[in-house]
């Protein structure tokens, strides 16, 4: 089958799946009032393959099909390949004005941490399995996600341990029989399950032998018998008080995923009680998951230097000696995520016949964006001034009786309409928004989740480093 356009993307959604938003059913996600912004923003995935332009940065050609298909489902092998899927992130989510498409990226890294697990464990059947899932991705052009986070229950128990109210807080097999197996249980976060076709479920933690049942990996359609999503609100068009803009309102939600006794067929069953690599396939999935997360972020930490230095300039503060050492902690900023990100594909490292970004660089690029981002929004904020939570609104502008008023005395540097810095607070709000802040924060895991990981990984340098100043200093082993 040739790559899909965006409208037959979109034509496959209207399949009958269960999807909630604001109390009420979706009869179809991508005509939705509210959630066609999303699919709209996922459709850019397809109409960039489609557009010449991107040709060598979207697509590979697939030999064994013999036909385009997209580079998010392509296996990397070498740096080459890391720095152009890296590219291809950083792009798409430059055009979608900072937010990531989705459409294959993130099920892909699911599907990447699958074959590489498979790979480690030795077993023949997923092996060739995910393989052939992999094949009918490419082949059919499928939008997929990547359903990792359990609801978990009390966090400090494990998915098995008696103390937990009831046993479904991790997704687990309650059943097996000729046909599969059966889960029960609930996934939340997870970023664009409404409107993809294909759902990619691994586990999120690492198990015991108790937690056997816990420990499943599947793939399945979202309109599956037994599957419900319960989307996050969110904004789904500018409100009336904030000025009009052309440009398409670009937004994705997250699901709650119900799997009330789901049939997953065998043939896309990849782990089923080896509970002993299921935090081989987290662990994968995580390192993958977060070079995804610091290439989409690229785009985003350009918009924050670039609001940054606007503000500044429209309220005529600039040229200000701690104006500019603010604007260059924001340079600072961008620049160390974008060097740490292509690096950690330069210095790659081999899983097999797949190359992945290095574990270390990879997590000191999330890390460092995590971070540092709520001091970069609180010196953006700072530039910003009192105006961003006080300023009148775009009605308010409106109003005859009121707009030469505002336009007069909510000038600043000369040259720079009012209007325009009203409009640039708007944006400042927008991009700086409480729901952005916690995405950044536990976006691909929380800060300490990284730290942990660099510590794990840093185990043969640090060894080396201290041999080097033992030998130094004369101390014989």
């Amino acid at each position: 089958m040739a790559l899909l356009t965006a409208e037959q993307y979109k034509e496959k959604l209207n399949d009958g799946r269960v999807v909630y938003y604001k109390g009420e059913r979706v009869t179809n996600v991508a005509t939705d009032p509210n959630l066609r912004a999303c699919v709209n923003t996922m459709a850019v995935d397809y109409e960039m393959a489609h557009d010449p332009k991107y040709h060598d940065l979207a697509l590979v050609e697939d030999p064994d099909l013999g036909q385009l298909v997209s580079r998010y489902y392509h296996k990397p092998k070498d740096a080459d390949d890391l720095l152009k899927a890296y590219e291809l992130i950083v792009t798409s989510t430059a055009i979608s004005d900072g937010y990531i498409p989705l459409a294959h990226d993130i099920g892909a890294d699911a599907l990447n941490a699958i074959s590489i697990t498979a790979n480690i464990m030795g077993n023949q059947d997923y092996i060739d399995r995910i393989d052939e899932f992999r094949r009918y991705l490419k082949k059919e052009d499928i939008a997929s996600c990547a359903a990792v986070t359990c609801v978990k229950g009390d966090r400090m128990l494990r998915p098995s341990d008696p103390g937990q109210l009831h046993p479904d807080y991790y997704v687990r097999v309650v059943d097996k029989n000729s046909k599969g197996i059966v889960v029960r249980g609930a996934k939340v976060h997870i970023t664009g399950a409404a409107y993809c076709h294909e759902i990619i479920a691994i586990p999120c933690r690492q198990m015991i032998e108790a937690d056997a049942d816990y420990a499943v990996a599947f793939a399945i359609p979202p309109n599956t018998k037994g599957i419900t999503q319960v989307c996050r609100p969110f904004r789904a068009a500018l409100s009336p008080l904030e000025f009009p803009n052309e440009r398409p309102m670009r937004m994705h939600t997250d699901s709650l995923i119900i799997f009330d006794d789901v049939l997953i067929p065998w043939e896309r069953v990849f782990l089923c009680g080896e509970w002993k690599f299921a935090a081989t396939m987290v662990y994968n999935f995580a390192l993958l998951h977060r070079r995804t997360g610091c290439a989409y972020r690229v785009p985003m930490s350009e918009h924050l230097l670039g609001i940054g230095v606007a503000i500044a300039e429209y309220n005529g503060i600039s040229k200000a000696p701690h104006v500019r050492e603010k604007i260059t902690d924001l340079v600072v900023y961008l620049e160390t995520l974008k060097s740490l990100s292509k690096a950690a594909c330069l210095d790659f490292v081999m899983h097999g016949d797949m190359a992945v970004p290095n574990p270390v660089t990879t997590n000191i690029a999330k890390y460092h964006f995590a971070h540092n981002y709520h001091d970069v929004v609180k010196a953006i904020e700072d530039l910003a001034g009192g105006l961003l939570v006080t300023a009148p609104t775009y009605k308010d502008f409106q109003r005859p009786e009121l707009h030469d008023f505002i336009d007069k005395y909510l000038g600043a540097k000369k040259g720079i309409s009012t209007e325009n810095r009203l409009r640039m607070f708007d944006l400042v709000r927008r991009l700086t928004s409480a729901d952005l802040e916690t995405i950044c924060l536990h976006g691909e895991g929380s800060p300490m989740a990284e730290r942990m990981t660099i510590f794990m990984e840093a185990q043969k340098v640090m060894h080396e480093c201290k041999t080097l100043v033992e030998e130094m200093a004369g101390i014989k082993k």
